[in-house]
C-alpha cells in the first residue's frame, strides 16, 4: 500500500482511505461484529485512512476496531455544526464515543460555498481554538461543489478538502469533471490535502469498477481515495486493485455474485426527475420522497444522473 502526505501537513495516509458510510445503519446496516472485520481487514492490508462522519452513526464500529491501536490509524470525521456550541458538542461526541483524545481531521460536512463557510464561521473558530489545544490535528470540509473547493482556498487554516469526484461527474452540484479537476489542482498546488469521495459515482458505475477508480487514481492532485466498502471482499478487491495487484476471480466472482439494490436516501425532495428518466416504470413518487419497486429495477443506475441532490446509490 503507498502512504501518502495529506498536502502541507504531517498526516501521513493510505492511498486508499476507509469510507464507513457503507457499512452503518445508513447502507449496509452491518451487525457491530461485522463492520468491525471488515475495518480489521483494511487495517490487516494496509489501509490506515478511516473517514466517517458524524451523520453515519457509526462510531461505535470504529471505536471498536481501532482499539489498542489508536496511533495506526487517522481518523476523519465530518458534521453540520455551524454555531461555537454546535462546534463543540460534534467535537465532544466524537471524541467520546471513538474513545480518543484527539481526531486527525475534523471536516466541516457538504459545504457548497465561501457563502456557507461564513454561515458556519462561528463554528470554525471553536474547531480551530481546538485544534490549539491538540483536540484536532487539521481542519477541512466536504463539498459535492466546485464552489466549495474554490471557497476553501481563501481560508489558510482549512488544510484538508475532501471534494466529490468521479469519471462521470456524478454527484458534483455546480459544474463538470474538468471544473472540478481544475479546482482540485489549484487546491493541491497550495498545499491543501486533497483526499476525494465517490469514485464509483454512489455504485452506480459498479459496471466499470477497475476503469472508474483508475481514471481518479490517474491524477496527481489527489492525495487519497476514499472507496465504501461493507465486506472483506470488497476490501480485498480494492487493496490489491490499489497496489496493482491481479485480482483472484474468486474474488471477483464473489462481488459480481452480490445482490445489490437501489438506495433512496432520505433528503430526497420528491423532483421526480429520477421517475421521468427511469425506463423500466421502477420509480414513483410517494408524497414527497421517490420511491423504487425492486421488481422492476434492473440496477442500471441511469436514474442518478438525474438527480440533482445525489440521493440515489446502488448499494
Amino acid at each position: 500500500m503507498e502512504y501518502v502526505n495529506l498536502g502541507n501537513t504531517d498526516i501521513i495516509v493510505s492511498k486508499l482511505c476507509f469510507g464507513s458510510l457503507t457499512i452503518s445503519p445508513l447502507q449496509s446496516n452491518l451487525s457491530l461484529a461485522d463492520g468491525v472485520r471488515v475495518i480489521e481487514e483494511a487495517y490487516d492490508r494496509g489501509v490506515n485512512f478511516l473517514d466517517t462522519a458524524e451523520l453515519y452513526e457509526n462510531y461505535s464500529y470504529i471505536k471498536e476496531a481501532i482499539k489498542g491501536k489508536r496511533d495506526k490509524f487517522i481518523l476523519s470525521t465530518k458534521s453540520y455544526a455551524y454555531s461555537y456550541e454546535g462546534g463543540e458538542k460534534s467535537l465532544t461526541m466524537a471524541l467520546t464515543e471513538l474513545n480518543t483524545d484527539y481526531i486527525d481531521i475534523f471536516s466541516l460536512h457538504e459545504q457548497e460555498s465561501e457563502h456557507t463557510l461564513r454561515g458556519h464561521s462561528e463554528a470554525i473558530e471553536y474547531l480551530l481554538r481546538a485544534k490549539e489545544k491538540g483536540y484536532i490535528r487539521a481542519l477541512g470540509i466536504s463539498t459535492h461543489h466546485v464552489a466549495g473547493v474554490r471557497a476553501a482556498l481563501k481560508y489558510d487554516d482549512i488544510q484538508i478538502i475532501h471534494p466529490i469526484y468521479n469519471k462521470a461527474g456524478l454527484g458534483i452540484i455546480d459544474g463538470s469533471v474538468s471544473d472540478m479537476k481544475n479546482a482540485i489542482a489549484k487546491a493541491n498546488s497550495m498545499g491543501k490535502g486533497i483526499y476525494s469521495m465517490k469514485p464509483l459515482g454512489g455504485g452506480n458505475l459498479l459496471n466499470m469498477v477497475e476503469e472508474s477508480i483508475g481514471f481518479v487514481l490517474e491524477n496527481p492532485d489527489i492525495h487519497s481515495v476514499a472507496v465504501g466498502m461493507q465486506s472483506i471482499e470488497e476490501v480485498i478487491f480494492n487493496t490489491m486493485l490499489f497496489e496493482g495487484k491481479t485480482i483472484p476471480s474468486h474474488i471477483r466472482a464473489s462481488i459480481g455474485k452480490k445482490e445489490r439494490k437501489l438506495l433512496i436516501d432520505f433528503w430526497c425532495e420528491g423532483c421526480g426527475s429520477c421517475v421521468s428518466a427511469c425506463k423500466q416504470g421502477a420509480l414513483s413518487l410517494n408524497g414527497k420522497r421517490a420511491v423504487v419497486n425492486p421488481e422492476k429495477c434492473i440496477l442500471c443506475g441511469y436514474c442518478s444522473r438525474y438527480c440533482k441532490e445525489f440521493c440515489i446509490k446502488i448499494i
